[in-house]
């Protein structure tokens, strides 16, 4: 079954205490947390504050995706504030290896982010030293954007690169993922699903999180 990681980028900021218990109790696996800085990208999220609450309502992976630049400057700081994985941009980091390094020596797990015009191929070197590459699915910055359907052929090809390797590195998608497109996301070879308006607009938060959980079967 696939790794369900809920993004909080699209929860209730004004009951944030609630999201995270309802996650807590559901079949959840992480919680995906987005930081956005407003130059990588065009928007910003939050930071190291709600990193540290986050961290004290849950036992659950946090699963932190810095879509900022410099990422290296701020590694330690989320290390700190409660990460459990620290994925960084590879279109943000000149020297990815060295940022690979940094984060390991933390103590937390290393993920590299692709951007949708970025091809897999610049990930070949590194692909071996990382626990994770995620894909993004949507042009990063915003929720509630329509996933891209060539990502389905990014991740196929991707899957064979790992294979390959002999890496145990795991496939993350983040940006559109929906009940209707997850069995085919899967399918592709994808072992995290983040799931951010699906989960948290739905009528039902914790039984569309378990229908997101039970397609992988």
């Amino acid at each position: 079954m696939p790794i369900i990681a809920p993004s909080l980028l699209s929860a209730n900021f004004l009951n944030l205490e609630a999201d995270c218990t309802m996650l807590n109790n559901s079949k959840a696996d992480w919680f995906h947390l987005d930081i956005m800085d407003g130059r990588f990208v065009p928007n910003i999220s939050f930071g190291l504050p709600v990193i540290s609450a986050v961290r004290k309502a849950t036992t659950k992976i946090c699963d932190v995706h810095l879509m900022i630049e410099e990422p290296g400057n701020y590694a330690s700081a989320f290390k700190d504030a409660g990460a459990d994985i620290l994925t960084v941009h590879i279109e943000a980091c000149p020297h990815l290896h060295r940022n690979i390094e940094q984060i390991k020596s933390l103590g937390m797990k290393a993920g590299v982010a692709v951007n949708p015009h970025t091809s897999i191929a610049l990930l070949e070197a590194i692909i071996a030293d990382i626990d994770l590459v995620c894909l993004m699915s949507v042009n990063p910055g915003f929720g509630g954007q329509s996933f891209i359907p060539y990502t389905l052929i990014k991740i196929a090809a991707l899957k064979q690169m790992i294979l390959a390797k002999a890496s145990s590195c795991l496939i993350e998608i983040d940006g559109g993922v929906t009940l209707d497109n997850a069995a085919a996301i899967i399918h592709a070879g994808a072992d995290i699903l983040v799931a951010g308006n699906t989960v948290f607009k739905s009528p039902n938060p914790t039984k569309t999180i378990e229908a997101l959980k039970l397609i992988g079967e």
